[in-house]
């Protein structure tokens, strides 16, 4: 299995080479530190899974994965975060990841998700069952946050997790003008007014750890 790795930090990047070397079958051919890199890597490499972290500069993994599995759409897109599986992973499945891993969890999990998604399953450890359990039992209606876009999903998470405009200007790589109008959409979105009435909103919605 030839796979492709993203992630911004060279250690971790290095730890997950380490663990896919583990297994005999499976081959890292290509390495990308951000969302533009994965793109030229995908186009240029031949690949059957990709592993991308989930918040990386530029394009974070939601964009990425819209924007693999368009291109891609027969090959499976792993999503790999620092953050436990509550926070994200309904997120990544709905938008078409064929899987979420912890990074506390990838030395254990790892190898097994990369097999499991590329024979055409996803993966769903025991953690994130009991997470899409608790989803189902619950009443159909959608919570606001379901309707936002994946960029303004990551300005949402990103002013909840005390980053200021700037600051996600430069992870996004996009103008501090375009994320604001972003955060005025999300408000609008979300019914409320203000950088403290999101972050409680996120609260109570588990959406921050």
């Amino acid at each position: 299995m030839r796979i492709l790795i993203a992630d911004d930090h060279p250690i971790v990047r290095h730890g997950l080479k380490l663990v896919l070397a583990s297994d005999p079958e499976m081959e890292v051919v290509g390495e990308a530190t951000n969302g533009n890199e994965v793109l030229e890597l995908a186009r240029t490499v031949a690949w059957d899974v990709a592993i991308l972290d989930f918040a990386m500069p530029g394009r974070g993994g939601l964009d990425l994965l819209g924007d693999l599995k368009r291109e891609f759409p027969d090959r499976p897109v792993l999503i790999l975060s620092i953050h436990a599986e509550q926070l994200h992973a309904m997120r990544v499945l709905k938008a078409g990841g064929a899987g979420y891993v912890s990074k506390e969890s990838a030395p254990q999990e790892l190898t097994a998700a990369v097999h499991k998604v590329a024979s055409g399953g996803r993966y769903v450890s025991a953690s994130l069952a009991e997470v899409l359990a608790a989803a189902l039992s619950r009443n159909g209606d959608k919570p606001l946050h379901e309707t936002l876009s994946d960029r303004e999903y990551r300005v949402m998470w990103l002013l909840a997790s005390g980053k200021e405009i700037g600051e996600i200007a430069k992870e996004m790589q996009r103008s501090p003008s375009t994320v604001s109008t972003f955060r005025t959409r999300v408000l609008k979105k979300l019914g409320i007014s203000n950088n403290a009435e999101l972050v409680r909103y996120c609260m109570t919605h588990n959406l921050i750890g």
